[in-house]
């Protein structure tokens, strides 16, 4: 990173992507300052996406250990995505969010996914009531350049109108599509007569707010709501909508796989599994459009026969890799992507990364050397021996904190600081840590 570079990352974005990364968590902005590595499988993600925006739909798995960059690797394809037009939704699994559940923990999961729905102008989320505002403006200009009639017009509304049902009236087809465009219709007719009112009645169904149908029909005349059986259906509807609104398409990122595997009934993981055998074949069968789905956990919730995603044999029949794939011939167009360790020199180019952005912060010339930065990767990579389990996230959170350290006492030089006892290293995270119910899988 050379010094012009440095200058321009602004200090807001510095400190957030420092903090985050120290606290063990993936920074939503400032990426770009910090990719290293994972060419191959961003462009394969990226492929996908291809096929996603000319009316296709994918589903992957990304896979790795604890801090491996799976959370990492969802983010830099969430930055990717928007870049290109796309609506994003993403979402944790936790015990309270799951795929499927008695107590409405489907519903959940929708309804952190539509919180969380981004696009390029507005990427911290919440951009529901942006994207159909802006629709039915599009709309409305679109009306005015092609007809050249006045706005004010009776003959005006009409074409708008018509253009606006034309929409709606292609929904009817899909699955649940002729709720979804009723309710459009009166997001319509609310926006036009400036129903504040009824328009945050419409965004609290298609947040998933309404409990009951009897609440549903008083507030909106409509006899239906989203419910935990059903919400993936209503993602598809957002996604062939998204798309006629102007979006390119629809990704779902869903992350923390590992809270279903941490599910103690055997029936009730086995109904989540289900749920991501329905949504896989519906991205391979041809029944959903313009929606990608990507979800990520450890190789213990994948690949476990006993409880993990293989433990329900029609996911693992789809799933497990062929006799001819092996780590130094991966298949990165197969369905789950392994994430390999980073190599050393990826790891001395980020360590390089990171070292800039904490000097830009602090407004000081950084004095770390080449030298340097290979001597601590090489007693990272020593402490442990030839132990794989050391990840990017420990090695980036020792970093971080050497690099506090010799900021606050810059007399200290690396390698003594690395060999003295004033020193902590982060602790390996071992995979067992998978069946503990009260670990939370916070990985970069």
């Amino acid at each position: 990173m050379t010094k012009d570079n440095i200058q321009r990352i602004p200090r807001r974005i510095a400190q957030t992507v420092l903090n985050s990364l120290k606290g063990g968590v993936v920074p939503r902005i400032g990426l770009p300052y910090i990719t290293v590595g994972r060419r191959k499988e961003i462009e394969a993600l990226l492929h996908d996406v291809d096929i996603i925006s000319e009316g296709g739909a994918s589903f992957r798995f990304i896979v790795g250990k604890y801090g491996s960059g799976k959370s990492f690797l969802l983010q830099i394809i969430r930055n990717y995505v928007m870049d290109r037009g796309f609506a994003v939704v993403d979402a944790d699994l936790s015990p309270e969010r799951r795929l499927q559940g008695t107590h409405g923990q489907g519903l959940a999961t929708y309804r952190e996914l539509i919180s969380n729905l981004s696009v390029k102008t507005k990427p911290e989320g919440g951009a529901l009531s942006m994207i159909l505002d802006k629709w039915i403006n599009s709309v409305q200009t679109e009306t005015a350049e092609r007809t050249g009639l006045n706005p004010d017009s009776t003959e005006f509304e009409q074409k708008v109108v018509q253009q606006i049902y034309a929409v709606i009236r292609s929904m009817h087809e899909l699955v649940h599509g002729f709720d979804f465009a009723r309710l459009l219709s009166i997001y319509y007719k609310a926006f036009i007569n400036d129903d504040d009112d009824m328009k945050g009645r419409v965004l609290k169904w298609f947040r998933g707010e309404y409990s009951t149908k009897t609440e549903a029909r008083q507030d909106l005349g409509v006899n239906v709501i989203i419910s935990d059986d059903d919400w993936y259906e209503y993602l598809k509807l957002f996604a062939y909508f998204f798309r006629q609104a102007g979006y390119s398409g629809l990704l779902m990122l869903v992350d923390e796989l590992v809270n279903i595997y941490k599910i103690p009934n055997a029936i009730t993981r086995q109904y989540n599994y289900e749920k991501i055998l329905t949504m896989y074949n519906d991205a391979l069968q041809g029944k959903a459009r313009y929606i990608g789905t990507i979800m990520c956990g450890t190789p213990q919730c994948v690949e476990d026969t006993r409880r993990g995603i293989y433990s329900y044999e029609a996911l693992r029949s789809r799933l497990q890799e062929g006799k001819f794939s092996k780590q130094s011939d991966e298949d990165l167009l197969a369905p789950v992507i392994k994430l390999q360790p980073l190599t050393n020199e990826e790891m001395l180019v980020l360590s390089e990364k990171l070292a800039g952005l904490h000097s830009s912060l602090y407004g000081y010339e950084t004095k770390l050397t080449d030298n340097d930065l290979a001597d601590f990767i090489r007693i990272e990579y020593g402490r442990i021996g030839a132990d794989t389990n050391i990840t990017p996230r420990e090695i980036i959170r020792d970093f971080i904190e050497l690099l506090d350290i010799l900021y606050q006492n810059p007399d200290r030089d690396v390698k003594s600081l690395l060999q003295s006892d004033a020193f902590s290293y982060a602790k390996p995270e071992s995979e067992d840590k998978a069946i503990d119910p009260g670990f939370a899988d916070f990985t970069i």
